[in-house]
């Protein structure tokens, strides 16, 4: 697995309201963060990354290839800065991440025979629905 450090003048935080309940609270303060991470101006990744990142990623992007996540699930605003920053690199660790290669084998003798007596099984059950005549 590949490491990486993003610095840090490459995230672009907003704050704005959070949605749901929460009363009085949640009306007067923007607890809720909004990170915005550029991928093609990153300094943090080489072409082929950023790439393969872009591919996997589009769910995530805007039109502007800015990398979008949203936090609210905290009241303070730096926990919900906290959680965007571990929610990127938690999500780029699995883009990233090479899937394993398939080992084909073959199926065993046994599995074999019993998908054959099966397959006769099935058909003497149909060839049984037959009207004859």
């Amino acid at each position: 697995m590949t490491s990486f450090t993003i610095p840090f003048h490459e995230y672009q935080f907003e704050t704005t309201r959070s949605s749901g309940a929460g009363g009085q609270h949640v009306n007067k303060t923007e607890s809720a963060v909004i990170l915005r991470w550029n991928l093609s101006q990153s300094e943090a990744f080489s072409d082929e990354q950023k790439y393969k990142l872009h591919f996997k990623l589009k769910s995530y992007m805007n039109q502007m290839g800015e990398v979008l996540i949203r936090s609210q699930e905290s009241r303070s605003q730096k926990q919900n800065k906290d959680m965007c920053i571990e929610k990127l690199i938690y999500i780029l660790k699995n883009a990233l991440k090479e899937p394993k290669k398939r080992i084909k084998t073959k199926p065993t003798r046994s599995s074999q025979r019993k998908r054959v007596e099966e397959k006769k099984h099935r058909s003497e059950i149909k060839a049984g629905r037959k009207r004859l005549g």
